[in-house]
């Protein structure tokens, strides 16, 4: 088996492909070892002590690694983690799948409260989000969440990879954005959740 590595707009983000599927469905997002726990080999990857994100996609691994350390050291880390996880074929989550998961309920506080009558707008956001948006920040090492819509502003968070990256700004006001106003007339704004 061969773990590709691939960079990303990130610079303390790499993004590991094993040549095969990691997650079913969905996305799946550990921002501290705590989180990690549910998942052995995410909590493997923290155990390094030297990573403060994973992320779970679709045919993807992303790790961030903490400020300071050096990717020449720990890559291959993650690449003999990751290897281990896959040859011997263990289950991504305790228990064997996902669900007996639970996933922690999203922050009340980032969330808006839509008007029901743009509903056929929130439908045109979500299609060109899952459709133009989500399939490129995956090839970035990460996804993006639909947090919104009121008053002609989304409200987007961008996790994995994409999260914290230097250039997620521009990604945010200067590619969605423009994308959705070009589509939506009724968008505004694109902003962070």
């Amino acid at each position: 088996m061969f773990i590709e590595t691939e960079t990303t707009p990130n610079p303390a983000s790499l993004k590991f492909l094993p040549g095969r599927q990691v997650m079913t469905a969905g996305t799946r997002e550990f921002a501290s070892p705590e989180a990690a726990e549910v998942s052995p080999l995410a909590q493997a990857i923290f155990d390094t002590g030297e990573v403060t994100n994973v992320f779970f996609g679709g045919d993807f691994v992303s790790v961030t690694a903490a400020p300071g350390v050096n990717w020449n050291e720990l890559k291959p880390m993650v690449v003999s983690i990751l290897l281990d996880h896959f040859v011997s074929e263990a289950p991504l989550f305790a228990g064997g799948d996902a669900s007996g998961i639970t996933v922690p309920a999203e922050n009340e506080d980032l969330l808006v409260e839509e008007n029901p009558d743009d509903a056929d707008i929130v439908a045109q956001i979500n299609e060109l989000l899952e459709t133009r948006v989500r399939p490129a920040v995956a090839g970035d090492g990460g996804d993006i969440a639909y947090r919104g819509f009121k008053d002609g502003i989304v409200y987007l968070t961008l996790q994995g990879a994409c999260s914290g990256c230097p250039s997620s700004t521009a990604t945010l006001k200067h590619g969605i954005e423009g994308l959705l106003k070009h589509y939506v007339p009724e968008v505004v704004e694109v902003r962070a959740a």
